[in-house]
């Protein structure tokens, strides 16, 4: 019989990392575990998923609709967020039951408030996709007045209560599992790589790459201020940062250390595994991560990694020294140095990168997917 397993999360139209993760993951279980797989929603109704599903997984919109949140004032977002709360409690036990599944995995949104105290007969189980740290930050940016705080950490301990009583609680690192100290159900199953092309960068180019969005959290801004060091040593190399949101203050502070000629600041690009090839190093800048899927991404395609020691992933993730450089934490001057050091160290590059291309290979699907079966099948026998 097959197994029967339930997702839920927000939406699907977004092309966010965690959308990325579970589609991966999905099409996987649906098409080579063979599980009846379903993805149960509250937003996007009518929107296309983002990355290509498998025909075979069933998406259910329950058109909760809790984007009318955003924009509105604190005391409405909490009167709103109730009243939605109660309509998707409800939709979503009708649904539940309805489908029967086996197992339910909540990825740690709203539903997690009450999941387990749906009667359906699934076993439950929490995954995040981010660090304990910065879970808030994630939707404040790190900017809350005393009243979102003090609710931050009344959710936050509602939250803990509530992990404990699911059936396992998946972190996607060991660095993460450690804070959760409270919690003695967890395990640690690592993201999945998105692809490992046949091709590879020979990291002779003069290029270094970044990429994430244009936000606080993706520390370009510290990645700038780090380019300035480099380039004045290696004016024939060139940084190129490619992502989606706003550029206007990167741009500003580029232009301000007069690093026109050298750094470029490029929209997201659809062609991914071109623009790794074609580079020789990659940085990660990052002030905090969930689980950076850029590391594996750049390491799947030969490419040496220099990354800040950020929590949580590129620990997890790097060798440091093998197949790529940690960095301490928004150490800007030791960043630019270790960049200096695979700039000037061509033979050194080269092997980090011919090694980062091995190591990772501990993240293709079907050693995760393994990870997963395995733990679904001891949970069903528990």
């Amino acid at each position: 019989m097959k197994r029967k397993i339930a997702y839920c999360l927000p939406s699907l139209y977004i092309p966010g990392g965690m959308e990325r993760v579970l589609t991966i993951k999905a099409n996987y279980f649906a098409d080579v575990l063979e599980y009846d797989l379903y993805i149960i929603l509250t937003d996007g109704k009518n929107k296309k998923p983002f990355y290509e599903l498998s025909s075979k997984i069933h998406i259910v919109n329950l058109d909760i609709n809790f984007n009318e949140l955003w924009g509105q004032p604190f005391y409405k977002k909490i009167l709103i967020y109730l009243k939605k709360q109660r309509i998707y409690r409800k939709r979503l036990r009708d649904c539940l039951i309805l489908i029967k599944p086996d197992i339910t995995v909540s990825m740690l949104r709203r539903e997690i408030n009450f999941i387990n105290y749906i009667k359906d007969g699934s076993k439950k189980i929490g995954e995040i996709h981010s660090n304990r740290d910065n879970f808030r930050d994630m939707e404040y940016n790190g900017h809350q007045n005393f009243f979102e705080q003090l609710i931050g950490r009344l959710w936050m301990k509602q939250l803990i209560k509530e992990i404990k009583k699911l059936s396992l609680f998946v972190t996607l690192s060991i660095e993460n599992q450690a804070k959760w100290s409270e919690i003695n159900n967890s395990i640690v199953i690592n993201n999945p790589l998105s692809f490992f092309p046949n091709k590879q960068s020979n990291c002779m180019n003069n290029q270094v790459i970044a990429i994430g969005r244009y936000t606080h959290e993706k520390g370009f801004d510290m990645l700038i201020d780090a380019w300035g060091i480099v380039a004045k040593k290696h004016t024939d190399w060139n940084l190129k940062i490619f992502g989606r949101g706003d550029k206007e203050k990167f741009t500003e502070q580029r232009n301000r250390l007069g690093l026109q000629e050298s750094l470029f600041l490029e929209d997201e690009t659809t062609d991914i595994i071109e623009k790794y090839c074609e580079s020789s190093i990659l940085v990660l800048s990052s002030r905090f991560e969930g689980f950076p899927m850029v590391i594996p991404e750049a390491m799947a395609c030969g490419v040496p990694v220099v990354s800040f020691s950020c929590p949580c992933g590129p620990r997890d993730i790097i060798k440091d020294g093998e197949d790529g450089l940690l960095v301490e934490n928004g150490n800007i001057k030791q960043l630019a140095e270790k960049i200096c050091y695979l700039i000037e160290n061509e033979d050194m590059r080269k092997t980090m990168g011919e090694k980062a291309r091995i190591n990772v290979q501990r993240f293709k699907i079907e050693n995760i997917g393994k990870q997963w079966e395995n733990t679904f099948n001891q949970i069903l026998s528990t």
